[in-house]
């Protein structure tokens, strides 16, 4: 039987502390990512260099922006299994739509926060969040506080457009695994309540990354090179500058940390959400 999704509460601190846990854990292998994605080449924008570039702005976002996915997510979840459980709505669908939702009320402050890492990562503006952050801010007085606010949110198309497909495989994915965990565990005799434990959710969270990470690739590098742009360009714009130049093979940089990252990430980022959500419901979970 599937457990009841947790509470509001419980939703928030344990998607802070997951998003905290995962964004410091991980942040040396985004940055080596960013730098292989970078119009200006890796070694160009920093190579092995300070590898810590942008972990400020990382620290901000990291909290709210889980906190966001996940009280989105667990909330709409709850709303579409208990209004369409007559209805031809599958488990599977619903879990995209709330991913959806949650991935897009995230992006409000995931955005931001991406743009400014992204900078400092690659060594523009001085390369600290904060340097990068008053440079944006500074172009008030020639674009506007509205151009200001362009600025900070330049990549949101190209960023809900990665993170949509992304978060409707991988949640899906993690999903049916747990399903499938609290199933073998019920027919083995080893725990007939309560969700999976969290070192299963952390093997599950790996998994789904891992494939979600590698199919959405070419959506990360074209999210990359919009927010490192110098000036804006469009996307469609960047696509074709990419083929002319170089064919598909940029649309596949930085693959490689990409999955093992997204990997680790998954493993750390659901791992932790579901040891936070075990313990806060004071559920005990038989391993």
């Amino acid at each position: 039987m599937q457990p009841q999704p947790p509470p509001f509460q419980t939703a928030l601190l344990a998607g802070a502390l997951a998003g905290t846990t995962v964004d410091l854990s991980l942040f040396p292998l985004d940055t080596l990512k960013t730098r292989l994605q970078s119009s200006t080449g890796f070694f160009a924008s920093g190579g092995f260099r300070g590898i810590y570039r942008g972990v400020g702005s990382a620290v901000v976002g990291s909290a709210p922006g889980a906190a966001f996915f996940f009280c989105t997510y667990e909330a709409t979840k709850s709303y579409l299994s208990t209004t369409t459980q007559n209805q031809n709505l599958s488990p599977p669908l619903q879990h995209m739509l709330a991913a959806s939702a949650g991935e897009i009320a995230a992006c409000a402050i995931r955005v931001p926060t991406e743009v400014v890492k992204q900078r400092a990562q690659a060594g523009q503006h001085g390369g600290s969040s904060l340097t990068s952050l008053l440079h944006i801010l500074r172009q008030h007085g020639s674009v506007g506080y509205v151009g200001v606010w362009r600025e900070l949110y330049r990549g949101w198309g190209i960023t809900v457009m990665r993170e949509v497909p992304f978060t409707i495989l991988q949640f899906p994915l993690w999903e049916a695994l747990k399903a499938w965990g609290r199933e073998r565990r019920v027919r083995t005799g080893r725990g007939l309540f309560g969700d999976v434990s969290a070192a299963e959710s952390a093997l599950y969270g790996s998994i789904s990354g891992g494939v979600a990470a590698a199919v959405t690739t070419p959506l990360d590098v074209l999210k990359t090179r919009v927010m490192l742009s110098t000036t804006r360009e469009s996307m469609g714009m960047i696509v074709r500058t990419i083929l002319k130049e170089n064919g598909v093979r940029p649309f596949f940089a930085g693959i490689g940390p990409r999955v093992m990252w997204i990997s680790a990430g998954g493993a750390i980022f659901l791992g932790s959400y579901q040891w936070a959500v075990n313990a806060l419901e004071k559920k005990r979970v038989v391993i």
